[in-house]
C-alpha cells in the first residue's frame, strides 16, 4: 500500500480536517491569517493527523470527534514547527521559504503561540479531561525536547541515551498521542490504549531517525531542506554519535570540531565519508528499522481491514523513504 493509497482511504476525513483547519485559522488579526495561511498551505503529508483518522477509523469510531482530534494534534505540530525554525534559523522547509523568513522571527514565535491556544481551545470543547491529560503532558514534553536538544546543540559529547530522549521528547511524544487518543475517546480499555501508545511511539521514533539519516544522504531538492542541516547547526544525531564511536583519532576530531563550532559544512564532503567509512548510515537505519517492526507489532490486537494494513504500510514506509 503505498501513500496515495493511504491518502485516498481517508480522503473526507481527511477535507473536513482541513476545512476545521482553515476555520480555527481565522482571526480579527489580519497577521495571524496571513502567516497563518501560509504555514497550513505549505504542503508536508499531514502524517500526525492521518494517524489518528486511521486509527479511529480501525477501531470502527462513529462520530466525528476524531476529526477535531487530527485538528488538534495538526495544530500542536504546526506550532512546534513555526518556533522550531526560528531556534534553528532555518530559511528553507518543504523546498519553500520558511515562516521567519518570509515573515521575521517575531510573527513567526507569536502566531506559533496562538496556533498552540487554538489548540487548546478545541480540547476544551472536547470536554474530555483524559484528553486534555494525554495533550498537556506531550505539549510539555515536546517542549522539554526543545530544550534538551538546545542543550545538546554544540556538544560533541553528547551520548545516544541523550539523543534518543530528544528524540522521543520531540517527535515520538505526539505520534504516541496521535495514534492513542482515539481509543481513549472512543472509550476502550486500557491494554488497547497501551498498545496504540506504543505503535505511535516506536512509529514516531523510527521516523526521526530516518530524518536524521536523510540529513547525510538524501537530494537536497526532495527533501526540501539543504544537506548537512543539522551539522551546520552543530546538531550531535545518532549518526555523528556513531561516527564518533567508530572512526579514526583524525576522523573523531573532525566532528568533534564540527559540532562544537557549527562549522561543519567546511567539511561536510570528509564527513560524509567518515559516515560512509564507520557505517554510521546503516546503523542508524537498522535501528528505524527495527523500530518500525516494533511499532507493526503492536497492531496485532486490531482486526483485520484496509486500516489496519495502512497503519502497517505507514510504519513500512517510513523507513523506506528517500525524503
Amino acid at each position: 500500500m503505498d501513500i496515495k493509497t493511504i491518502q485516498t482511504l481517508i480522503e473526507p476525513d481527511m477535507l473536513n480536517v482541513n476545512q476545521l483547519i482553515h476555520a480555527q485559522m481565522q482571526s480579527d488579526v489580519a497577521l495571524v491569517n496571513q502567516l497563518g495561511l501560509y504555514i497550513v498551505n505549505s504542503g508536508g503529508k499531514r502524517i500526525r493527523p492521518m494517524l489518528t483518522l486511521l486509527t479511529a477509523k480501525a477501531l470502527e469510531c462513529s462520530n466525528n470527534t476524531h476529526i477535531t482530534l487530527a485538528t488538534i494534534i495538526e495544530f500542536i505540530h504546526t506550532a512546534t514547527l513555526l518556533h522550531d525554525d526560528v531556534v534553528d534559523e532555518s530559511a528553507l522547509r518543504r523546498g519553500e521559504p520558511t515562516a521567519n523568513a518570509e515573515f521575521g522571527n517575531a510573527a513567526s514565535v507569536l502566531v506559533g503561540d496562538f496556533i498552540y491556544t487554538r489548540s487548546f481551545q478545541l480540547m476544551v470543547g472536547l470536554n474530555n479531561m483524559q484528553v486534555m491529560q494525554i495533550l498537556a503532558d506531550a505539549t510539555n514534553v515536546i517542549a522539554e525536547g526543545e530544550v534538551l536538544q538546545l542543550m545538546n546543540c554544540n556538544d560533541p559529547d553528547t551520548t545516544e541515551k541523550s539523543y534518543m530522549q530528544v528524540i522521543y521528547s520531540k517527535t515520538a511524544k505526539l505520534f504516541e498521542a496521535a495514534t492513542m487518543l482515539p481509543a481513549v475517546v472512543l472509550e476502550y480499555p486500557n491494554d488497547v490504549q497501551e498498545a496504540l501508545k506504543l505503535y505511535g511511539m516506536h512509529l514516531g521514533t523510527a521516523f526521526q531517525l530516518v530524518d536524521d539519516v536523510l540529513d547525510y544522504s538524501a537530494n537536497a531538492e526532495q527533501m526540501g531542506k539543504n544537506l548537512g542541516d543539522d551539522l551546520a547547526e552543530g546538531k550531535p544525531t545518532l549518526p555523528l554519535i556513531y561516527a564518533m564511536q567508530h572512526g579514526s583519532e583524525k576522523q573523531v576530531a573532525q566532528i568533534r570540531e564540527a559540532i562544537e563550532t557549527g562549522n561543519g559544512m567546511t567539511y561536510l564532503e570528509d564527513i560524509l565519508a567518515t559516515l560512509e567509512q564507520t557505517k554510521a548510515l546503516d546503523f542508524a537505519m537498522d535501528k528505524a528499522k527495527n523500530e518500525a517492526q516494533k511499532a507493526i507489532s503492536h497492531l496485532a490486537f486490531l482486526p483485520d481491514s484496509p486500516y489496519k494494513q495502512a497503519l502497517i504500510a505507514l510504519a513500512e514506509l517510513s523507513v523506506a523513504r528517500d525524503h
